[in-house]
């Protein structure tokens, strides 16, 4: 075969992985509103930055009739390219070839980048579009899950991974997106669930759609599982160049400033009669967020999930930072299970990746009752403060009203080890709110009393006076300074700006014993 041949070979064979599983599953895909493994991909990435691996490789099983079903890429095209000019290492998972199974081969494939990406200290995104492990493979199959798995759990806090869910993702498709940092879903196509709606009318008789198990609202808005819900696949790619945007490339890095043109001493003077008089009136804390970060940008994760707690990303001065707040216009801002468990596992993503943590308190306590006690309120609730005392990252709080009673402590206080603690006049740093406290402490004067509501009103007051503010906790140096609202964006950044040589350990041990 001269030099010509072997040319023509390699352009055929080429051809041929670039088809997947050939032109008319690549129509059905688009008639369904998918784009293809690779469409995807070159949305993702920078113009022509994709370097693919493997894509001559084939799956080696002979079992039912699999030796005469053989596709280039085997279903899954790896490689890495560039986001905004920045490595990252990519699978993306081929719907076309076999239904998007992973086999032996297939796994290997994603194993690849999976260690180059780690190797090479590179994030780690993940398309995926499967149908979960490949039945006629059997055992290789899901050894090949476990091993992902593994490396999904080895590599966790060493480099970001992202998963966004393009297609019905079952069994062990699902279980590698559940351990990476991010998973994004679509609306309309994508789908997460440990078994299929058909499994499940087997075993329970349980009669549910794929959108009841295992749709994207269902995920985003009562499981937890999604972080961020797109509209279609081109904005969900789009956005994960966003996401990535405030991140570092690994656990040894700093997330990458850029340039800002929002001056750092902008002053916001309705912020200073922003919270309202009434300290039962809820009000939106997104417009305190909005009014301090750069430019009033905020990429807020998981919003429609535990409402009653706000986590997501911004920038001061061009920084990266995590935001965690509370959210008095829903639930008052309590904290529940859901809120804690959200927050907890930002707080511990920020801190793994050197992002510093900015955190907003108007809370008035954890919600009370036997649906949360039951659920393991203590447990679960447990889980923030773990985090938050175990974060070493820079960390500033702002309280902007409510502090009250053991969320106080948890709500990155000063005794979790936050550098920078500032409060708002409007705060209210107590045990428990005045009303409350005062039922509980003169109870037996209120009972005798003659006019127990006027005296009842005295006494609120009182207590509010003495303990309902901020000055005794600055007095003891637990709030580090007593700010006007109008200041804060400032006092942020320069606070940042101080912090960011910060060096701060743990005891030496091989690792804690979180509260799961």
């Amino acid at each position: 075969m001269d030099s010509k041949d072997r040319n023509a070979k390699l352009s055929r064979l080429r051809e041929l992985a670039l088809q997947g599983g050939g032109e008319k599953r690549i129509a059905k895909q688009h008639a369904q509103g998918s784009l293809t493994a690779r469409e995807r991909l070159e949305l993702l990435l920078d113009d022509g930055s994709l370097e693919e691996f493997d894509m001559l490789k084939t799956h080696r099983s002979t079992n039912f009739g699999l030796d005469k079903q053989k596709y280039y890429g085997d279903g899954v095209v790896t490689g890495y390219g560039t986001i905004d000019g920045r490595l990252v290492y990519v699978f993306s998972q081929d719907f076309t070839v076999f239904g998007g199974s992973l086999s032996e081969t297939f796994a290997e494939k994603i194993k690849k980048v999976m260690d180059m990406a780690a190797q090479n200290g590179a994030p780690l995104i993940g398309l995926n579009d499967s149908g979960g492990a490949r039945i006629q493979e059997g055992i290789g199959s899901l050894a090949g899950y476990g091993d992902i798995f593994l490396k999904n759990v080895l590599y966790s806090g060493v480099i970001p991974q992202i998963s966004v869910i393009l297609g019905p993702c079952a069994g062990g498709a699902v279980y590698s997106p559940a351990i990476t940092d991010f998973t994004i879903m679509v609306e309309n196509t994508s789908y997460m669930f440990v078994t299929g709606p058909d499994v499940v009318r087997a075993v329970t008789g349980e009669d549910v759609t794929k959108d009841e198990l295992g749709g994207p609202f269902v995920h985003s808005q009562r499981s937890g599982v999604s972080h961020i819900v797109c509209k279609d696949e081109k904005e969900a790619l789009l956005l994960v160049r966003k996401l990535f945007s405030y991140m570092p490339q690994n656990n040894m890095e700093d997330p990458v400033a850029i340039p800002c043109s929002d001056s750092p001493d902008r002053s916001e003077d309705w912020l200073d009669e922003f919270i309202p008089e009434n300290p039962n009136k809820p009000y939106d804390m997104r417009k305190v967020i909005s009014a301090i970060t750069d430019h009033g940008e905020f990429l807020e994760i998981q919003r429609a999930y535990a409402q009653n707690i706000i986590i997501g990303f911004g920038r001061m001065n061009g920084k990266p930072v995590g935001i965690v707040a509370n959210q008095p216009s829903f639930l008052a801002g309590v904290l529940d299970i859901d809120a804690s468990v959200k927050a907890a596992r930002f707080v511990r993503f920020c801190d793994a990746f050197n992002i510093p943590l900015l955190t907003f308190v108007d809370v008035p306590g954890f919600m009370p009752g036997t649906k949360q006690e039951y659920g393991g309120i203590i447990r679960n609730g447990a889980k923030l403060l773990y985090a938050y005392a175990e974060a070493t990252v820079p960390k500033v709080t702002v309280i902007t009203r409510k502090a009250y009673g053991g969320a106080y402590d948890v709500m990155s206080s000063k005794h979790l080890r936050s550098d920078l603690n500032f409060a708002w006049p409007s705060a209210e740093i107590a045990v428990m709110g005045p009303e409350g406290a005062v039922n509980i402490i003169f109870r037996s004067e209120l009972a005798e009393s003659t006019d127990p509501e006027a005296r009842r009103a005295e006494l609120v007051k009182e207590y509010r006076d003495k303990f309902a503010n901020p000055y005794d906790a600055a007095s003891r140096g637990y709030i580090d300074a007593v700010i006007m609202p109008r200041e804060t964006r400032f006092r942020i950044i320069k606070s940042l700006e101080m912090l960011q040589g910060k060096r701060q350990e743990i005891p030496a041990k091989k690792h804690g014993n979180i509260p799961l």
